[in-house]
This record gives structure tokens, sequence and C-alpha cells, in this order.
């Protein structure tokens, strides 16, 4: 073909308040996939991409991670906010986590943190995930019998814990729960602390204020925690330059909480709505390992990741030029009808359930197994002593365009 498919329906990718109203963005991805599943994406304040939605282009590119790399354009962003990262980055200050990264430093950086994530290690972690989990279902029975699920629950339970693998004191847990909502609420007018790239990278500034202090402190007197392996960690005989030692503080303390928090609130909200499959999984608690999958699938808390092309290539036959950046949409792939029977149904059974909401290949999620075990956890506490459960309001969702999921969940419930 000669020249770019444009379809409107692609500019869902590049507008927060779609993510918030999900029958709207889900009807324009199903048309995507149907009718242009590798779009061209020219719209105000973003520079132009390709959106790619179809579930086998997206794992056939993050396969090829030499040919589709995450820099420089790792994730959506405005132009704004875009340039700011680029200077930041070229004068030494910014933010450059593993997504930001490609082999072999991303290899050699996502060891830092890889033992503290494999199974031996989560076996360890299991009892602590378990007993904050038990917290705060005993918390919805003290608050009862109504509560906002995602603001006095969610948002805190996978806080705790990956906080407690940081190894920070409880009395820093407010403020980081803060700078991960402005940093992912960025888009979203009640959680954003404002809107221009400036204020943004002030959020990280500041994420970068309370890292840099805790290095010097974990260098000099080591604990047995993440925290210490991140500040002490060497690459070539080295430390981690700074950049790379916050930025990795920043991945772990943000997404690790943030992603969980979205499964799990929408989550409980899939269940209530579909009464059927909450029954069928009080019934048969066996079944909670795939209901695990399925609520982050349903989810796919993280939206997209963006690739760059290292040279002129295609996706679908459609021809994609070399430095041109496509958007990979997880929340398209997971309801894609050619990979699920019956996409848009919760199946709490669902086997097997392919979703691509922890990415594929070499930038898999470093942090799945954890994931997979809070919910697991909370869930398997939960079911059992929940009588009932209703709305109590109408669910609210994030502006975003990159991580996200439900702000507010109002329900209404009976625990023992």
């Amino acid at each position: 073909m000669s020249t770019p498919v444009i379809d409107d329906a692609a500019k869902v990718l590049a507008e927060p308040r779609a993510y918030a109203e999900e029958p709207r963005l889900h009807a324009a991805l199903a048309h995507l996939r149907a009718n242009a599943p590798v779009a061209y994406v020219d719209v105000p304040d973003y520079y132009p991409f390709w959106a790619v939605t179809k579930h086998a282009d997206i794992m056939a590119i993050e396969r090829a991670n030499e040919l589709w790399i995450n820099e420089p354009r790792p994730m959506l962003n405005t132009k704004a906010t875009d340039d700011l990262a680029a200077a930041n980055l070229a004068n030494g200050g910014g933010l450059r986590t593993l997504i930001h990264m490609d082999d072999p430093l991303h290899r050699d950086i996502r060891k830092v943190g890889a033992d503290w994530f494999r199974p031996k290690a989560m076996r360890a972690l299991k009892e602590r995930v378990d007993e904050l989990a038990k917290r705060y279902v005993d918390r919805m029975v003290e608050i009862g019998p109504e509560c906002d699920f995602v603001q006095e629950v969610a948002v805190n339970f996978p806080l705790y814990v990956i906080l407690s693998l940081l190894g920070l004191p409880e009395s820093d847990f407010g403020r980081m729960l803060k700078l991960t909502q402005e940093m992912f609420g960025g888009d979203d007018d009640e959680l954003s602390r404002g809107k221009s790239a400036e204020e943004l990278h002030e959020v990280i500034t500041d994420f970068f204020r309370y890292f840099t202090k805790l290095t010097a402190d974990r260098r000099e007197n080591p604990t047995e925690d993440l925290a210490s392996a991140i500040a002490n960690a060497k690459l070539d005989g080295e430390y981690l330059n700074d950049i790379d030692c916050l930025s990795y503080y920043v991945i772990v303390a943000s997404a690790g909480h943030d992603t969980t928090s979205a499964a799990i609130s929408g989550g409980l909200l899939a269940l209530i709505e579909n009464q059927d499959q909450l029954a069928r999984l009080k019934a048969d608690p066996s079944l909670m390992g795939t209901a695990v999958e399925e609520i982050i699938r349903w989810t796919a808390p993280v939206k997209e990741f963006m690739r760059t092309a290292t040279a002129d290539t295609e996706v679908r036959g459609v021809p994609i030029k070399k430095g041109e950046a496509v958007l990979l949409s997880y929340v398209s792939a997971n309801r894609d009808e050619d990979v699920f029977d019956e996409p848009m149904r919760f199946d709490v059974g669902r086997d097997p359930n392919k979703h691509l909401s922890f990415g594929y290949g070499v930038h898999f999620c470093l942090g799945a197994a954890l994931a997979r075990m809070e919910i697991n956890s909370f869930f398997t506490e939960l079911l059992p002593r929940l009588e009932s459960i209703e709305l109590a309001g109408d669910p609210e969702f994030i502006s975003t365009i990159f991580v996200g999921g439900l702000k507010h969940l109002p329900i209404r419930y009976s625990l023992r």
C-alpha cells in the first residue's frame, strides 16, 4: 500500500478520557481490529504513531526486540513531555527505568532486582502478603457496610506489599501513594498535580529527592531489602549511576503498586457485575488461579507501550519506516476475537488465557509473579467471608493513556 490507513477510531488511543469510558473505548478498538489493525494516528499535541491492535502483531513486535526498541519513546506522551524528557536525559537528568532501556543495558539492569521476584523469593514473601490481605479485608469489616473500595482498600494493600519489599518505613507510605497517583494520574483532573510537562517533571523530581537520600543511607547502612540491593548494585565494578539507580526505585514503587491496585479493584467490579461468576468462584475455590488471570486480562492495567523501528519494515503488510513509532494496545490485544472465545465475557474459568497484560518477550513484567500472588491472596481472603456485595454508586475510572483503572468504587457489602 502506498498511503497509510488513517482511521478516526484510532484517535481514542491518544484520548485519556476514552479509557474512563470503557464501552466507547472497546467499541473503537473492536472496529480497529476488524478494519484497521495497523492505523496511522496524527493528532494535536502528540507526535504521530502507528496504532497496533491485534494480539499476534503485538507479540511479533515484542519478540523482535532488536528491530523494535524502547528508546527513545517507550510510552505515549504529549509532544511537550517527550521533548522535556529528551532534554532532561541529554543533560543527565530525568527518568530512565527498565521500560526506557534496550539490551544489553536493559538485560544487565534487570538482573539487579530479578532475584527478588523469582519463585523462591515469592514463597518467602507470601506470608507477609497473606497477612496484609487479611488486614485489609478486616478493614472492610471495620468500615462497612459501605466503602470506596479503591481509596480505602485497593490502593493501600499493594502499596504496603511493595514498600515492605523495598524496606521503606510505614510513615512514608502516604507520601509514596500521593506521588504514584500524581505520576500515573497526570491526565486526570482529580489526581494530577497539574497538566503541564513541567508539573509532571516536578513529581519525578520529588521521587528523586526521596530516593537520593535512601540510596545514601542504604550504601552506608545496608539492610536485607530490595532498596539495599538497588543502592549497592554494581555494573562493571561501579555503582549504578544516579539516574539508573533512582529510576529503579521509581519503577518498583510505582508500577508495582498502581497496576496491582487497578487489577484488584477492577476484578472486584467484574465480580459484582457478573454475579454468576462470583457465585461460581465462591463455590469452587480451585478456580482462583484461572480467575486471577482473567482479572488481569479484563483490567489490563498497563494500557500501552511504544516501540520504535530501527529499520524499514512492515506490520501486517503496512510499511513502517525506520524511526517511526508503534503503539502496542494491550487493552485491545486482550479482547482480540482471534485469540479469546467471547472476549467481552468475564469468565473466571477461562483456559487458556494468553493475555498480554504483562507484555511479552524480554520486557515481560519483572513483577508478574508478585502481582499474581497479591491478587490471589486478596480474593482468597475476601470471598469465603463475603455474604453479599453490590454497587453503592457509580464506578469512576482514571483518565489515562498509560497505567490505570478505577479511581472510585463505592460498594455495599456484608462480610463475616
